[in-house]
């Protein structure tokens, strides 16, 4: 199955730093894309992975789950952890609930997550409908491109499968109750306008993790896809600090105990 033009996964090798980038539901990498080249830019190392079913067709998407999604992920962590000192984890929409699942799952492994209009609810209407709806209706209307940033465009899909959201429904669930278990320094950015998930998914984030070191930022000028709206620059930069600012604490710390 030929792959969407922008659609492709990337890797680049660089520094001892490592970072795994996770794009969202029915998205692509091409909406994460400006931001995992910005890192790697600066040196680092940067995994991009597409999930499966996606940045192809949407019937593709609709025979996957979450089980696939997140094991791609885990897959591309466990690489950077063979081959950085650190490694990050950032993501956009359900991208950041799997960076959370990885840091709550990997511990003190992940060294810090850096998340972008992150998802761990469901819309309670389409919720309920769900379990039944999906055997009669295979696709419902796409959630891509919600853009502030006028020409600006997402590579995903027009329609979402029924089956594929039922699991995404059900990782969100599990996502939420694992919250607690994420310690890792956090860096959540938020739209105060998103009209794909709504900035109480942040502020769910922000209450629940167990995080001493938080960081939060909201993003006026942009909605649900930042990383391609008029805040774009300001998430690049904003994760890249927090980022080296924990790569260096971690490296003085080590510095003083040998």
């Amino acid at each position: 199955m030929s792959i969407l033009p922008g659609a492709e996964p990337m890797r680049h090798d660089g520094s001892e730093t490592g970072v795994l980038v996770c794009h969202g539901f029915t998205g692509s990498p091409q909406s994460v894309r400006p931001w995992a080249d910005h890192l790697a830019a600066k040196g680092l190392t940067v995994s991009l992975p597409l999930l499966p079913g996606h940045g192809t067709r949407w019937e593709d998407l609709a025979v996957t789950g979450w089980q696939d999604w997140y094991a791609t992920v885990d897959r591309e962590l466990r690489m950077l952890l063979g081959r950085c000192e650190q490694v990050f984890v950032c993501g956009l929409s359900m991208g950041g609930a799997l960076a959370l699942r990885l840091a709550a799952r990997h511990g003190d492994a992940v060294s810090g997550v850096a998340v972008v209009n992150p998802a761990v609810t469901f819309p309670r209407l389409q919720g309920y409908a769900l379990p039944l709806g999906r055997f009669v209706l295979r696709s419902a209307k796409g959630i891509t491109s919600d853009i502030a940033k006028p020409g600006a465009r997402e590579v995903g899909y027009e329609r979402v499968p029924t089956h594929a959201a039922y699991s995404a429904r059900d990782f969100f669930r599990r996502v939420l109750g694992e919250l607690p278990q994420v310690t890792q320094p956090l860096l959540v950015m938020h739209s105060r306008t998103d009209h794909v998930v709504p900035p109480t998914d942040s502020a769910l984030v922000l209450s629940k993790v167990s995080s001493d070191d938080v960081t939060e930022t909201v993003l006026e000028d942009s909605y649900h896809v930042a990383t391609l709206d008029n805040d774009a620059e300001r998430i690049f930069a904003d994760s890249y600090g927090f980022i080296t600012r924990l790569a260096a604490q971690k490296t003085e710390t080590a510095r003083d105990g040998a």
